[in-house]
């Protein structure tokens, strides 16, 4: 079982990225997933959320408008494209696949966002 997050990086604000959270081992249709951030000395905070088919999405308050989270079940993966980056989304995201019986984490990427 791995779940796996790519396309972190160092962009400069107003920039965009887009993370993607690859799935192996597990029936990933059958799991929601939530994208969360941590920054050091902080709480994890929750990005937004798909559903298994990905029919509803929803997201943190604050991030509305400008990340967009989507998936492919095809490729047993999910995306968060982020646009309009600010220094406040430096931070390391983390997905996490979620069924009622079985919770997936991944390793995280790492997102600086900096001149």
């Amino acid at each position: 079982v791995q779940l796996v997050e790519s396309g972190g990086g160092l962009v400069q604000p107003g920039g965009s990225l887009r993370l993607s959270c690859a799935a192996s081992g597990f029936r990933f249709s059958s799991y929601a997933v939530i994208w969360y951030r941590q920054v050091p000395g902080k709480e994890r905070e929750l990005v937004a959320t798909i559903s298994p088919t990905g029919t509803v999405t929803r997201y943190a308050d604050s991030l509305k408008g400008r990340f967009t989270i989507s998936r492919d079940n095809a490729k047993n993966t999910v995306y968060l494209q982020m646009n309009s980056l600010n220094a406040e989304d430096t931070a390391v995201y983390s997905c996490n696949a979620v069924s009622a019986s079985r919770t997936y984490w991944g390793q995280g990427t790492q997102v600086t966002v900096s001149s």
